[in-house]
C-alpha cells in the first residue's frame, strides 16, 4: 500500500472525520539520470561547500532568509515551528462553491482522500454523499509540507479527491501576454476551413492515448546502449515557416489531409463505431469528475 502523503482530520463545522491523502498521481516511471565521472563512473556526490571553509558538514548547516545581499536572517527549526498554524493536522472546509466556478489555471496537484480507519466510515460517507447531492465543490485550507495550501474537494467515485490551488500571487496576468494580438479577424474562407479541420480532428478525449514520446525513445536508447550498439541523433527537421500569403493554401492542403487531419478523423470515426461497453461505462464514470471551466 502507498504511504500517504498527509494524514489528519477532514472537518466539515463540528464534524471530524479522519482521512488520509494519497497522490494522484505519480512519477515513477520516469527517466531519471545520475552524475558520473566519466573515467571512474563513480557516483559524484553533492557536498555543501563554505567559501571560507570549504567542505562542510550538513550538521553544520542553518536556513537563513536574504533580506539583502548577503545578510540574512537565520531561523532554527524551533523558531520555524513557531509559525505552525491550526490547521497543521486539519482539512478545514471554510465554503461550498459551484463546479463551474474555479478557473482552471488555478488547479494543481491532485490527491485522493481515504477514510482513515474504520471509525471514519460513517462521517466520510455522509459528507461524500452531501457533497455529490448539492453539486458543489468544498474549498478548504491544509498544511502540506510545511505549506499553507488553499484546496478544493469534490466526489470522485466512490470517495474524494482533493487538489491542491494555486494562490493567486503564482498566476501571472494574461493580458501581459496577450496584449500584442491584433484585433482584426481572419478572412471567412480562411475561418471556414480551419474550423472543418477541427471537426475532422474532433474525437473523444483518451488519457491512454497519450504517452510521453520522448521518454519512450530515451529507453529505446538505453536499452541499445546496454547491447553496445552504437547511437547517432538524427538530423532535426526545420520547422516550416508559413507566411500570411501561404496561410489559404496550407490550410486548403490539411483540409486535405495534408496535416494529418484527415487520419484523425478516420481514427475518432473508427472509435466511435466499435465503441465497446467498458469505454461507455469510462465516459459515464467521468460525469461527476470536476469541470474545470472559466470563471
Amino acid at each position: 500500500m502507498q504511504r500517504p502523503s498527509w494524514e489528519g482530520h477532514l472537518k466539515l463545522s463540528l464534524v471530524a472525520c479522519p482521512v488520509a491523502l494519497f497522490s494522484a498521481t505519480t512519477r515513477g516511471n520516469d527517466i531519471s539520470f545520475h552524475l558520473i565521472h566519466k573515467k571512474t563512473h563513480n557516483r559524484i556526490r553533492m557536498v555543501p561547500h563554505d567559501p571560507k571553509l570549504g567542505a562542510v558538514k550538513r550538521s553544520d548547516l542553518q536556513r537563513g532568509y536574504e533580506v539583502s545581499k548577503n545578510r540574512y536572517v537565520v531561523l532554527s527549526d524551533a523558531e520555524i515551528e513557531a509559525a505552525r498554524i491550526e490547521s497543521t493536522k486539519n482539512i478545514d472546509i471554510e465554503s461550498f462553491v459551484e463546479m463551474e466556478a474555479i478557473d482552471r489555471v488555478y488547479w494543481d496537484q491532485p490527491y485522493y482522500v481515504a477514510p482513515n480507519g474504520k471509525n471514519a466510515m460513517e462521517a466520510y460517507t455522509v459528507i461524500r454523499e452531501a457533497m455529490e447531492s448539492s453539486q458543489r465543490i468544498a474549498i478548504g485550507r491544509v498544511v502540506m509540507h510545511t505549506r499553507e495550501r488553499v484546496v478544493a474537494i469534490e466526489p470522485r467515485g466512490k470517495g474524494l479527491l482533493l487538489t491542491t490551488l494555486r494562490s493567486h500571487d503564482e498566476i501571472r496576468e494574461e493580458e501581459d501576454f496577450f496584449r500584442g494580438i491584433p484585433a482584426r479577424k481572419p478572412g471567412k474562407e480562411m475561418l471556414a476551413i480551419a474550423e472543418k479541420i477541427i471537426d475532422q480532428q474532433a474525437e473523444d478525449f483518451d488519457p491512454s492515448d497519450f504517452t510521453d514520446r520522448y521518454e519512450d525513445a530515451l529507453r529505446k536508447v538505453i536499452k541499445r546502449k546496454q547491447k553496445g550498439q552504437k547511437i547517432t541523433a538524427k538530423p532535426v527537421d526545420e520547422d516550416a515557416k508559413v507566411e500570411d500569403s501561404d496561410l489559404l493554401a496550407a490550410l486548403r492542403r490539411s483540409l486535405k489531409g495534408g496535416g494529418g487531419g484527415e487520419k484523425k478523423s478516420a481514427k475518432s470515426t473508427a472509435r466511435r463505431k466499435t465503441a465497446s461497453p467498458r469505454s461507455k461505462t469510462r465516459t459515464k464514470a467521468k460525469k461527476p469528475t470536476r469541470r474545470r471551466a472559466a470563471a
